[in-house]
């Protein structure tokens, strides 16, 4: 991904989107956070919460649209609306962003596996399609999300890992 020069309000709201996502490791979450702001000010924000929630919808995305949408009590974002979100969106989020007409998406870090934006697909290249077509930018805090999710990754196998060893002490012991 090219460097890209992100301003300060970028970095300030995608920080806060980090911090989301941190929340969501804590949860044993993958961790993923994002903000959506308006007028200089946050509308709705969340983190990923598919597996605490038992919905296989409630991205940090979709959650953060939830609430802004519930906040400003439309299923359409105000013109202006700036979506943060520390991974590459999916294909259900790219959807979910088109129809509540959200202006720009700001990522951190690429999702090579199920992104939608520039990585596995590029939904938003066929321009003719959709009724909306929103900007974007990825590489915001491209480090730090990366990190985090790594050792998000990192941590879970190795508690995997200690898990197998468990399990083969207890099987010796009977």
């Amino acid at each position: 991904m090219t460097e890209i020069q992100f301003d300060t309000e970028d970095l300030k709201w995608m920080q806060r989107a980090y911090e989301q996502a941190a929340f969501a490791a804590q949860l044993g979450e993958i961790p993923v956070g994002a903000v959506i702001v308006s007028q200089g000010k946050v509308i709705g924000e969340g983190y990923n919460q598919p597996i605490l929630s038992h919905d296989p919808t409630a991205h940090a995305e979709v959650v953060a649209l939830r609430q802004a949408c519930n906040q400003i009590q439309n299923y359409r974002l105000p013109e202006d609306a700036t979506l943060y979100v520390t991974l590459e969106p999916c294909t259900m989020c790219v959807g979910a962003l088109i129809h509540a007409r959200v202006h720009r998406v700001v990522f951190g870090t690429l999702e090579p596996k199920a992104g939608s934006l520039v990585s596995a697909r590029q939904l938003l290249n066929n321009q003719g399609y959709y009724n909306h077509i929103f900007e974007f930018e990825g590489g915001c805090m491209q480090s730090a999300c990366a990190h985090q999710l790594s050792e998000f990754f990192k941590f879970r196998r190795e508690q995997k890992k200690q898990q197998r060893v468990r399990q083969k002490i207890e099987n010796n012991q009977e």
